[in-house]
């Protein structure tokens, strides 16, 4: 600008004072450009969430396997059928075998006592895994009712598709059949009805209930309110906001996200229908709100995170944006967004300030009950094999021992009949006290013996019915 502006400067002042308007307007609007947080931005990698997704795909294959396991007779499967078994599961030939053998302590090779063939079963651990989990699947079925209530109180319409609610029935703490033993177990709550214009199965609330409309961003708020004393016009409307490592945040992108913090929005549980939206300030809010939306949705889940995909489902009934990516991508101090996992396919958002260092801060049964199958999955295989080692060790060790109790017995009762016999030829005086001596030794060690063979057979009648299980 000062180029062109050169060659008239000592011509007349109207030019030069245009020159600096323009210079002043220019720079004003770079400002105002800097100071407003970009709508598009790179994502910034955060390995701690993408291990996370790595273990959640191992788990993801190890489930479809027990899925597979248990819907078999008997919760068996032969080795010969497992590869045609798995192609069903999007596994290749000769790669379901291998995948087994990663994970001992979650299955169980044995063979058949009788038909001599090798089977595959879960281990014991495995099945406790699965039982604490439904246990407390069960146990939070009062929390799925309140998280579903506040799901369908955030809808603008007062309702939610039935099948979208399915899709992610996992991620809020849902049992499989939660139409019936949530839904039309609590008539007071929820009401089940078909759309005339689409004939699909909604979910509406009976009666809105103002006591759970209640985000849980205003309790953190008023927690650091009253903990840390932070200034209430600073927190009033602000977010947890934890940027990945590596995240570049200059000078003016730290301005603008200030002033975003500050700017207010509506409750996500509020009915927006009554406002003018269309001018800039109600274009603010609801950006804002729509973040709100967001973080409350991931705050209803029992891990803090859900899938992109799944999140699109309910983006019309909450308002959401149409490019959630891009969206979610402008607030990466909130969300996170990891690819890894699903081959690409699929985008998993976490709610950064719900994790710590891989883990939920606030753990619940059911979170920890699924864990434990991803820390099933993480054991080594040789740890597996050191302690079937052991074991064995352990089993021919109590046989040695037994085999040379048996001997012991044996030498000893015919030693001491012989030392009898001699006795009672050469003293007849004292034959009643050496017979009745001889007789108190004698039922000492039959009484030792008669221990040692029930036990015997307490551990042949274990081990029996512990091979004949797979057979009942």
């Amino acid at each position: 600008m000062l180029l062109l502006i050169g060659p008239f400067k000592h011509k007349t002042p109207t030019i030069k004072a245009l020159a600096t308007l323009l210079l002043n307007l220019s720079s004003a609007r770079s400002l105002s450009h800097s100071t407003s947080i970009p709508t598009k931005q790179q994502r910034v990698r955060d390995h701690g969430y993408d291990n996370y997704m790595e273990i959640e795909k191992k788990t993801r294959k190890v489930l479809k396997f027990q899925d597979l396991i248990l819907s078999q007779p008997n919760q068996t499967v032969p080795v010969s059928r497992l590869d045609l078994l798995a192609r069903r599961l999007g596994f290749k030939q000769h790669e379901s075998g291998a995948f087994v053998l990663k994970f001992p302590h979650v299955f169980d090779i044995y063979e058949h006592p009788v038909q001599r063939i090798l089977y595959i079963r879960l281990s014991r651990k495995a099945l406790l895994q699965i039982e604490q989990e439904k246990q407390a699947l069960d146990a939070q079925i009062p929390d799925a009712v309140i998280r579903l209530r506040k799901l369908v109180m955030m809808s603008s319409t007062g309702r939610i598709r039935l099948e979208h609610v399915r899709i992610a029935r996992k991620e809020f703490g849902l049992p499989d059949d939660f139409e019936y033993s949530v839904i039309l177990k609590y008539p007071q709550y929820f009401r089940l009805f078909d759309a005339k214009e689409t004939r699909n199965k909604y979910i509406a609330i009976v009666e809105r209930d103002e006591s759970l409309a209640v985000c849980a961003i205003e309790k953190s708020r008023e927690r650091e309110y009253r903990e840390k004393g932070i200034d209430a016009e600073d927190i009033r409307f602000s977010f947890i906001v934890n940027f990945p490592p590596g995240f570049k945040i200059g000078k003016y992108y730290r301005i603008a996200v200030w002033k975003w913090q500050r700017v207010p929005y509506w409750s996500p549980y509020e009915d927006v229908s009554g406002y003018d939206l269309r001018s800039l300030e109600a274009q603010k809010r609801m950006e804002k709100r729509a973040v709100a939306a967001i973080q409350e949705l991931l705050s209803l889940t029992v891990e803090k995170k859900i899938t992109l995909e799944r999140i699109a489902h309910f983006r019309l009934a909450m308002n959401l944006p149409k490019r959630l990516k891009e969206f979610l991508l402008q607030h990466q101090g909130i969300f996170y967004i990891s690819t890894r996992g699903n081959q690409g396919k699929l985008h998993t958002v976490f709610l950064r300030e719900a994790y710590k260092r891989g883990d939920l801060i606030e753990p619940n049964d059911l979170y920890l009950a699924r864990r434990m199958l991803a820390d099933l999955v993480l054991l080594s295989p040789r740890k597996a094999n050191v302690d079937r080692e052991l074991v064995n060790y352990r089993r021919d060790r109590e046989d040695h021992e037994t085999g040379r109790f048996r001997t012991e017995f044996v030498d000893d009762d015919f030693h001491n009949s012989a030392v009898e016999d001699n006795v009672g030829k050469d003293r007849e005086g004292e034959d009643n006290l050496d017979s009745d001596m001889g007789s108190d030794t004698g039922s000492d060690f039959l009484d030792e013996n008669d221990d040692c063979l029930e036990t015997l057979d307490a551990e042949d009648i274990h081990v029996a019915e512990s091979e004949l299980k797979p057979v009942a």
